[in-house]
């Protein structure tokens, strides 16, 4: 099962896929994945690209770039946690942590290469455009799958798009990455048109890469008997490095735009941090406010990750199930840390995300 999840495999044609034999011990397959992301020019445009607070001339807020820096750094560190405790679960099979590591890594720079300019609102005008004109005749050459495509449509499917077709091979693989890489880069295994079934616009494959979407869930063993498919295992932690980052780094934007204040972050860093931990942070005199705000980030993304990595492997059976859990957060033990990611959002939609200033 874990040879055909860590697979090698790059697609390049419907003719050509291929494992990747050219590593040097100093740089392996997974690797190789890394630095195409890094070096790609999807990657580079991420820094023109919103977060969450769009034009900032304040040059400490987050753009898409840093986020997903930051997100990948989580992601590491998760992966060579698991990649040991693979490697020691399946002795029979050769499983590098250093490369789990980095196809959580290299799947945490992707994670966003593929969302429009201004973030989340720039996926809703267009979704908001293609249904007011669903009907016009300039769309009649489109199937209604297709236009759920642009009515649902998700940054998460674009991406997928980007790294398998358009960037650097034009629909000749795109940046041919390893099929292990792809797969835990995808959080929502179906296509639009299941959207309606899950009360969201959460996708993952356009109608266009359907057909090779299938070849690769397939070739990685998650292909269903029911022609649905289940989610790469590594793609739960790329998905909660996600989610420990930017609950976190949104709220520490949002204190350095003088957006919120000290006060309103401080239950959540009690819960995540420790009661006594964040009265010796907010009573030293000595560092202003974003400072402190930093300080507990760093503890918080610590604390959360460490307890994410025991979650992984206590829940294992289950995200290797067909019936696999929603994520890694919902089945925390430490309901302090779930209540604290819960007020973190609940702050962002009360206080961030509908600012004036934005």
């Amino acid at each position: 099962m874990w040879r055909m999840l860590l697979s090698k495999k790059r697609y390049y044609s419907e003719n050509e896929i291929k494992e990747d034999e050219n590593q040097e011990y100093y740089r392996s397959s997974f690797h190789k994945d890394y630095d195409r992301i890094i070096f790609s020019n999807s990657f580079r445009r991420l820094s023109k690209k919103t977060q969450v607070h769009p034009l900032s001339k304040n040059d400490h807020v987050h753009n898409r770039l840093t986020h997903s820096l930051e997100v990948a750094s989580v992601g590491r560190s998760l992966g060579l946690r698991v990649g040991e405790f693979l490697s020691k679960k399946y002795p029979h099979v050769e499983i590098n942590p250093y490369d789990v590591a980095y196809i959580i890594q290299t799947a945490c720079l992707a994670h966003d290469i593929g969302n429009p300019p201004f973030g989340h609102a720039g996926e809703e005008v267009i979704k908001e455009w293609f249904y007011s004109n669903k009907d016009e005749d300039f769309l009649k050459e489109l199937s209604q799958n297709e236009i759920e495509d642009f009515i649902h449509l998700d940054g998460n499917a674009q991406s997928f798009r980007v790294v398998t077709q358009i960037e650097n091979n034009l629909f000749g693989g795109g940046m041919n990455l390893t099929f292990a890489t792809l797969g835990a880069l995808v959080k929502y295994p179906h296509p639009s048109s299941n959207c309606k079934n899950i009360g969201k616009s959460k996708f993952n494959y356009f109608q266009s890469e359907a057909k090779f979407f299938r070849l690769l869930f397939d070739e990685l063993g998650l292909s269903k008997a029911d022609g649905t498919f289940k989610r790469h295992p590594l793609s739960y932690l790329m998905e909660a490095a996600d989610d420990i980052c930017y609950g976190l780094l949104d709220l520490q934007d949002a204190l350095e735009l003088k957006i919120i204040t000290l006060m309103d972050v401080k239950n959540i860093f009690t819960l995540i941090c420790g009661e006594e931990e964040v009265a010796k942070v907010y009573s030293n005199m000595c560092i202003e406010d974003t400072k402190k705000v930093s300080k507990l980030v760093a503890i918080s993304i610590h604390n959360l990750a460490v307890h994410t990595m025991e979650i992984f492997e206590e829940n294992f059976d289950a995200i290797l199930s067909d019936n696999q859990p929603k994520d890694l957060i919902e089945l925390f033990t430490k309901k302090e840390f779930q209540t604290a990611i819960k007020e973190a959002k609940k702050l962002g939609s009360a206080k961030i995300f509908n600012e004036k200033r934005k």
